[in-house]
């Protein structure tokens, strides 16, 4: 393995913090594969950027990355056929970033046990049936030396409270994942970027958010893309199982 393959999840727009991750990588020398899903970003994300994909691979390429990608929904259970495809196209990758999410604003007013379950089948079985999937072809192939990271959240929102539940999940087994893998030379852990400017923060919720900041400024991308790649690359290699804050501080109060 001359160079690091990182499996990406949820890179659908130039603004996302998966675009600025697989940025920061294909600068650090890593071949990319990534995931996006358009359905999501059309009806309940932010928006499709219509185009981003085909421009965004010559972006990568040109900085010496090899890359691939597809559409991949997140709950299909076909977790075994991307990584059929992806080992086809680059490889068996040793890395695996975890950015792509369901979330819905969800409060007790209108909580139902059907929202908890599309955020479920997003946020816990499909990221957790594609990590075991990818740990069993990292076995079979021998390497020594493979990350996972889960993008998490947490807090106290009121109003988004299945997202912040099946995100605790993946907080929750984050230490014992690490201790059953780390046999293998792989290293887990959950990172919290706190609230991130990537497009959808308005004026009004940023003059509520920048004096819970101590830097008195929003994180962007890029402050997360810079901690993504220490953990990807060999300094990163002993933080371990570990559920990381890499917020500039939010005081979340």
């Amino acid at each position: 393995m001359n160079k690091p393959l990182t499996l990406i999840t949820g890179v659908s727009r130039s603004q996302g913090i998966g675009a600025a991750i697989a940025r920061k990588l294909a600068r650090e020398g890593h071949d990319l594969y990534l995931t996006h899903w358009s359905p999501f970003d059309v009806t309940e994300g932010v928006g499709e950027e219509r185009g981003f994909i085909d421009r965004f691979v010559q972006e990568l390429t040109e900085q010496g990355a090899r890359v691939g990608h597809e559409a991949y929904d997140l709950a299909s259970g076909d977790e075994v056929g991307l990584l059929d495809r992806i080992e086809a196209k680059l490889g068996v990758p040793s890395r695996l970033i975890h950015n792509a999410t369901y979330e819905r604003h969800v409060s007790v007013e209108n909580f139902t046990t059907d929202v908890l379950r599309q955020h479920y089948m997003v946020n816990n079985e499909g990221v957790l049936g594609l990590t075991f999937a990818f740990v069993e072809r990292y076995q079979q192939v021998g390497y020594q030396d493979g990350r996972i990271l889960f993008l998490v959240s947490g807090g106290a929102d009121a109003n988004n409270l299945a997202y912040i539940a099946t995100k605790g999940a993946l907080i929750a087994i984050t230490p014992a994942l690490a201790n059953g893998v780390g046999k293998d030379g792989i290293s887990v852990n959950a990172l919290d970027p706190g609230p991130t400017d990537t497009g959808w923060i308005g004026d009004e919720l940023r003059q509520h958010l920048l004096p819970l900041f101590p830097y008195n400024r929003i994180g962007t991308p890029e402050d997360t893309a810079r901690l993504v790649a220490f953990l990807m690359g060999n300094d990163g290699a002993w933080v371990n199982g570990q559920h990381l804050h890499g917020d500039g501080g939010f005081t979340r109060r």
